[in-house]
């Protein structure tokens, strides 16, 4: 509800136009309410990757065993799967029209760096390494490097679009198979650890980039 009528407010005046009491007025809540729900007017534009960057400690998680690269790909492929393909993030496609250019960089930092710190502590997890070291933080940055690329590319594909998971799964593979090859020890693990590379597998067969 309150997204919604930020979403509104937001194409109707622009990001900067719109305060906080309108969009409470909007949604027929009062002020305090709104900040119960979010802790900044920059917050409303980010239900989706919100709920993706709370949700994405328990995926690591339930990842399967052996190579920390391919587990990372299949916690990402299950958060695209997952994402309601009716949720585009108005953010994102509507930006410049609501005036959120600089607003957008500055809001979503944190949020980025929350998942870039998730992948990396459990990368080093699973290597028996320090999460500031190089190789987690590779894998972190490159991952969700190509995972932001494929939703970009999906939210500017418009109405045509096909599921995120497609888009997703095309980008995350050949990262995925070149650290893989890389890694140290061979196997995405920790030095000295046993496997082959590309070990897990994807969860999504076939390699096709989305045309």
């Amino acid at each position: 509800m309150l997204a919604d009528a930020a979403a509104e407010l937001f194409l109707e005046q622009g990001y900067g136009r719109t305060t906080v009491d309108q969009i409470a007025a909007r949604a027929g809540v009062s002020r305090a309410t709104f900040f119960n729900y979010f802790p900044a007017k920059s917050d409303v534009m980010w239900l989706e990757l919100d709920a993706a960057v709370g949700a994405l400690p328990a995926l690591l998680a339930a990842a399967p065993e052996g190579s920390a690269v391919r587990a990372v790909e299949h916690a990402l492929l299950a958060a695209a799967r997952a994402h309601d393909p009716e949720r585009v993030p108005w953010a994102v496609a509507q930006a410049e029209v609501m005036g959120i250019g600089a607003e957008l960089v500055s809001s979503v930092a944190a949020r980025v760096l929350a998942q870039h710190g998730a992948v990396a502590a459990f990368v080093a997890r699973r290597t028996d390494s320090d999460a500031r070291a190089l190789w987690p933080q590779t894998v972190a940055g490159a991952m969700l490097g190509a995972a932001a690329a494929a939703f970009g590319v999906w939210v500017a594909e418009g109405v045509g679009r096909r599921p995120l998971v497609e888009y997703v799964a095309a980008a995350l593979g050949p990262v995925a198979a070149g650290l893989d090859t890389g890694a140290p020890g061979g196997s995405g693990g920790s030095p000295g650890s046993g496997g082959s590379p590309g070990s897990g597998g994807s969860p999504v067969s076939g390699g096709a980039a989305p045309r």
